[in-house]
């Protein structure tokens, strides 16, 4: 099996360049071009719960500094994944990034429509193991707060969401090809929630991941062809109009085989009442 990875941006850039903060206003037109595995394109005006992480600083200005994805679950919250945050990803401690911002309300991440909003706060998930890769989110507070309509629910432990079969969509702008070829627009892929039994066969254990059901969904196809990938991490895992996954990791992008991990969100559910 190949090596399982953490599907976060994972080249730091030292460029200066100023982000500018916008107004939010409606996304503007798609122009052609690929995204996650096997996905279409999407308009942020339709998903708008689905935002992009950038540091110009430390991943350049050629895609607005995009390195992750992320979630709005409240007008100033933005759920990611925890490995966005580290040094591995960043290049430096994650309270070292000045200018890190979520984008919003923006498909094309050259356009210059809706908000770049700064970051006035980072909670990392204290249960994240990065050996199994479980409990794998981290918590970002806006330093101004999004239109209601930008939240999206997150699904508790008892939703059918959850049932295996259930059909899901995976969002962001993550590499296209599983080859470095990284995506401009925003893009959605259709998957399917799968049995855990099938991730536990793909991802018994070793030092590069585990598959824990307690903490991870299994999610894509099982001939693969529709996955997320590298760039995609933190992005959301959307199934009856509630979210029920964070991308985290995988081995390979679309292989059969081995489908797509991601944070359940139930068990964040959990973690954030325990930790407040």
């Amino acid at each position: 099996m190949r090596r399982p990875f953490a599907r976060a941006l994972t080249a730091p850039l030292a460029v200066l360049t100023a982000a500018a903060v916008l107004p939010l206003s409606a996304a503007g037109s798609v122009a052609a071009d690929s995204g996650v595995i096997g996905g279409h394109q999407v308009r942020a005006a339709d998903s708008p719960w689905a935002v992009a992480l950038s540091s110009r600083d430390r991943f350049g200005g050629t895609r607005a500094g995009q390195f992750c994805g992320g979630v709005v679950v409240g007008r100033s919250t933005v759920l990611t994944a925890a490995h966005c945050l580290s040094e591995d990803v960043l290049g430096v401690a994650g309270g070292e990034v000045g200018d890190l911002k979520v984008i919003a309300g923006r498909s094309d991440l050259q356009a210059d429509d809706g908000a770049e909003i700064p970051v006035r706060r980072t909670w990392v998930n204290p249960e994240y193991d990065s050996y199994t890769n479980s409990g794998d989110v981290a918590v970002l507070t806006l330093a101004t707060p999004l239109p209601g309509g930008y939240v999206l629910p997150m699904a508790d432990g008892g939703d059918v969401a959850y049932a295996p079969g259930t059909g899901a969509a995976v969002y962001g702008w993550g590499d296209t090809t599983g080859a470095g070829d990284y995506a401009r627009v925003l893009r959605a892929a259709r998957v399917r929630v799968l049995p855990d039994a099938v991730c536990q066969e793909a991802y018994p254990g070793s030092s590069d991941g585990m598959y824990l059901s307690s903490s991870m969904l299994c999610a894509g196809e099982l001939g693969g062809g529709k996955d997320a990938c590298q760039g995609d991490s933190g992005g959301p895992l959307v199934a009856r109009g509630k979210l029920i996954g964070l991308v985290s990791w995988g081995s390979g992008c679309g292989r059969a085989g081995s489908p797509g991990v991601y944070t359940r969100v139930s068990d964040v559910l959990r973690v954030l009442t325990r930790h407040g």
